[in-house]
């Protein structure tokens, strides 16, 4: 049984006196004190258990005993670095090649899906000799220098001056929320499009591109499903540029989306990227991440005399680790569970939607949905407060769910693969009482949901004042600082739980 070393107060304390300010918690004016996990649950100092319905690190689910034996027993025996011979090594790359389209064949193993998205970078360079890098908006790559230059998602915070002359941003392919929408005849060549336009601009600047990248899914960006078909034209337009495409699989990987092992498979077998990475799932905790490519990329990368060493990646027992969730989705059958669990909790899902104007889309596969809340369905008005009014709810009724996107209005789904249908079912019926609750106060009439939308200017104004007034009762105030339509740089400070909470975003 663990056991706490401080008590909650002390360790508070000693983590503002010594992590540094900008290191965030969730639930800031009352943080939650995890002393211990197992599967999809994680339990407080007091012993109170918690629904995790967001750790898609836990990927087998937490302190998977089958992970944990395998990581003990390689580190009674053996743990050094990839210049020595070592059978893990090589077992794990021929495993995880096994589960990728043929020509990506080559690993490099490094600690983070940061550490593999900056190497990847390197590869796409050094490959095409080029330096400009295509990313979608609202993308997020990793916090290393390199990675902040590409990601949206982090430099936008900075301002639009922060953006390098190197980078170039494409929109998101969201058929909801983007340009091109359910409608659109063909949104997947419509969003492509543009990416090839941005192709000519470079061009015309005298400039090259090195790589399109792009998250499989956009979770950060707001749970963003490519349309098919948008993968393979941009790797069309991309290739015939001179660059390559990068497939980011550091938050969907290893069969999360149910129907495949990887996310870009999505988008069908006649796409495959250049260069794929991995990270977060692939050791259920423990650092370990990946970049697979070809023989041809591996080879211009060897042909810069440059060796590449990494001291921690590949080493004997993150690759026992890696084995081991292979084994553990394979033999539990994880990618079943995530097709199954995740068809009936977006079944569940859309049957709310049926009964809460609040809700304006689900979008998801597997188990990566997000709920698009909204105050007006007709505008796709993001209900940013309503989603942290939940979100805090749902902590209170021990249910560990966030909000992301652009707007912070997208309540995340993605918990660790052993989630069931009785999860599913618990965490959606405390979501309807709560909306149920934030209707009555609004006296909002959820029989017609369509009238609402069509003529819901009072509707939302009540939906706002409800959120204000619970703001002012509990702690004082609600205030939005909007920028760019309330991009990744707003600051909102939001009310629940009896605190005022920052609602700065949280990667999760």
């Amino acid at each position: 049984m663990a056991t706490e070393i401080f008590n909650k107060d002390t360790t508070i304390q000693l983590r503002k006196k010594h992590i540094g300010p900008s290191c965030k918690v969730f639930f800031a004016k009352d943080p939650i004190k995890i002393i211990r996990a197992k599967g999809q649950y994680m339990y407080n100092e007091k012993g109170e258990r918690y629904l995790d319905c967001i750790n898609n690190v836990a990927h087998v689910g937490h302190s998977h005993p089958y992970v944990v034996n395998a990581a003990v027993k390689q580190m009674e025996l053996l743990n050094t670095n990839s210049r020595f011979l070592h059978d893990n090594l090589v077992q794990y790359a021929q495993r995880l090649t096994a589960t990728l389209p043929e020509q990506l064949s080559i690993c490099y193993f490094v600690n983070s899906g940061s550490e593999a998205n900056d190497l990847a970078l390197r590869l796409a360079r050094q490959h095409t000799g080029n330096e400009d890098i295509i990313t979608l908006n609202h993308a997020y790559h990793g916090h290393v220098s390199s990675l902040i230059d590409i990601s949206p998602y982090k430099f936008l915070q900075l301002g639009k001056s922060a953006k390098k002359d190197f980078v170039h941003v494409a929109s998101s392919p969201d058929t909801y929320r983007g340009q091109f929408r359910e409608d659109h005849q063909d949104p997947a060549t419509a969003y492509a499009d543009e990416v090839k336009d941005i192709l000519q601009e470079i061009h015309k600047k005298g400039r090259k591109i090195a790589a399109f990248i792009a998250e499989s899914l956009q979770s950060c960006g707001g749970q963003i499903i490519p349309p098919a078909g948008y993968f393979q034209k941009v790797a069309q337009h991309v290739r015939k540029a001179g660059g390559v495409f990068i497939a980011d699989e550091v938050q969907v990987g290893f069969g999360r989306v149910g129907k495949h092992f990887w996310a870009f498979q999505l988008q069908g077998e006649d796409f495959t990227p250049d260069i794929v990475t991995m990270g977060k799932p692939i050791g259920n905790g423990h650092p370990l991440s990946c970049v697979v490519t070809t023989k041809e990329i591996a080879e211009s990368f060897m042909s810069s005399g440059m060796e590449y060493f990494n001291t921690f990646g590949g080493n004997p027992v993150s690759c026992a680790i890696g084995n081991a969730v292979l084994d553990v989705i394979e033999k539990q059958d994880l990618q079943g569970n995530a097709d199954k669990v995740g068809n009936y909790l977006i079944e569940l899902l859309n049957e709310q939607k049926e009964k809460h104007p609040l809700i304006g889309d689900i979008r998801g596969v597997g188990l990566f949905i997000g709920v698009d809340m909204v105050t007006d369905r007709v505008k796709r008005t993001p209900a940013t407060a309503e989603a942290q009014h939940v979100i805090y709810k749902l902590k209170e009724q021990n249910i560990l769910l966030s909000a992301d996107g652009p707007h912070r209005n997208i309540l995340k789904f993605k918990p660790p693969m052993c989630f069931s249908e009785e999860d599913a079912k618990f965490a959606v019926d405390k979501i309807d009482e709560i909306l149920t609750a934030i209707e009555k106060a609004t006296m909002v009439n959820t029989d017609n949901v369509e009238s609402i939308a069509a003529e819901n200017g009072a509707c939302k104004r009540k939906m706002a004042s409800y959120a204000n007034e619970h703001s002012s009762e509990e702690n004082g105030h609600h205030e939005h600082i909007h920028g760019n339509g309330a991009a990744c740089g707003q600051h909102i400070v939001c009310s629940h739980d009896s605190h005022k909470v920052s609602c700065k975003r949280i990667r999760t």
